[in-house]
């Protein structure tokens, strides 16, 4: 199977959650992150998930999932050990066109969710279209050390040098050539290697701001 690679911004989102365990509660976490608005329908749920209900973080009905308890969402997500119920919340998201990710089951789902890595800004995505999440996670792990805590210091900078380059005015032409020039420098292997002199030597040169806790990000 084929998939379409896709960013979401589920801020505001309502998203539903069908189950309650240890599995429900990861996705219930990536959720929230995302900014999305969560519903966990659960008769029992783990002791976190518990806990970001009495925050408010999340909405919860504790009792089993029935017939149009996907109602209104964008998204929904069913995490639990009972067939028949993960057959049910995807055969009602597909009548409903909905967003479904059953897990562990890509023919029950219309989306599968990848291993991430993550560095701020950056966040890079592997899937093996659901051939081996075994081997995803080995991949994970390798991009997770080629692409180190430095990313989010370099991504925090550029995101303000492309701010402050995109104010000036500049005519596309050289304003793209200051983008290469950038896009070019190895900051990031700068700002691992702790050689931040190099950095403001750059900056300086491009008559660029460097703040300075920037350096925080890269520990």
């Amino acid at each position: 199977m084929r998939y379409y690679p896709v960013l979401l911004n589920l801020s505001g989102r309502f998203c539903v959650v069908v189950g309650g365990g240890e599995v429900a509660e990861r996705k219930v976490e990536a959720l929230l992150s995302a900014g999305a608005r969560v519903r966990v329908i659960a008769p029992e749920v783990t002791p976190r998930i518990e806990r970001w209900a009495e925050e408010g973080r999340l909405e919860l009905e504790r009792r089993p999932y029935r017939e149009g308890d996907l109602s209104g969402a964008w998204l929904c997500v069913a995490a639990t050990d009972d067939p028949e119920v993960q057959k049910a919340v995807f055969s009602e998201a597909e009548k409903n066109r909905i967003f479904c990710n059953v897990v562990d089951v890509p023919e029950l789902c219309s989306f599968i969710v990848p291993s991430v890595v993550r560095r701020g800004r950056l966040q890079l995505a592997i899937s093996t279209s659901g051939a081996s999440p075994a081997a995803a996670r080995r991949i994970r792990e390798r991009l997770e050390e080629e692409f180190g805590p430095e990313w989010e210091a370099y991504l925090e900078l550029m995101a303000r040098w492309r701010r402050e380059i995109l104010s000036r005015g500049l005519p596309e032409e050289e304003r793209r050539a200051v983008f290469t020039r950038l896009a070019l420098a190895p900051i990031p292997e700068w700002i691992r290697n702790g050689d931040w002199h190099y950095v403001r030597a750059l900056a300086e040169k491009e008559g660029l701001p460097l703040p300075e806790n920037l350096t925080d990000k890269a520990q």
